[in-house]
């Protein structure tokens, strides 16, 4: 056998053991993800999340997102209207939230709700937020994708699927 021979026999054994082992590193990832119901497309929860002086955030650049306090024609939405009071109207917001597939609410207060929803194929989560305006007997709404540029209509959709669901 000569040193090249042997050379190349050695590196495809190298090459093999380091293909098995990115293996095993990834099917031990996958499991770990799969058991804690957890995706990796899933993003890190955003910190400008809540009410600052009566609003929510604005929308970034990325058109995926909508909101009810948005000025510019690509991230406006009207807000949710609701008759009666606004315990009322927030009691039927949240059981159309849990009613809907694979939310989560994150946080609620008397006139403010935050949830997570998250996507059925690639398990990506969009960040919705819903704020009673009492002043404007409306309520005003942003939803947002955590991770990717368009969310392909996504967002809008799903607020005129609660729109829908409220009325």
């Amino acid at each position: 056998m000569t040193v090249e021979v042997k050379t190349r026999s050695q590196f495809k054994v190298a090459l093999i053991v380091c293909a098995c082992l990115i293996l095993v590193v990834a099917s031990s990832l996958a499991v770990t993800l799969a058991l804690s119901g957890k995706s990796i497309l899933a993003g890190t929860r955003p910190t400008n999340i809540g009410v600052e002086s009566g609003k929510l955030a604005p929308c970034p650049t990325s058109p995926n997102c909508v909101s009810s306090q948005s000025q510019d024609a690509e991230h406006k939405i009207a807000p949710l209207t609701y008759k009666g009071l606004p315990q009322e109207a927030m009691a039927n917001l949240k059981t159309t939230i849990e009613n809907m597939e694979r939310t989560k609410i994150i946080e609620e207060t008397d006139n403010y709700l935050y949830a997570e929803f998250t996507s059925k194929l690639m398990g990506f989560v969009d960040d919705v937020e819903f704020f009673i305006d009492e002043s404007a007997n409306v309520i005003q709404v942003r939803s947002a994708s955590r991770l990717g540029e368009s969310d392909l209509g996504v967002n809008r959709q799903r607020i005129e699927t609660i729109r829908e669901k409220l009325n």
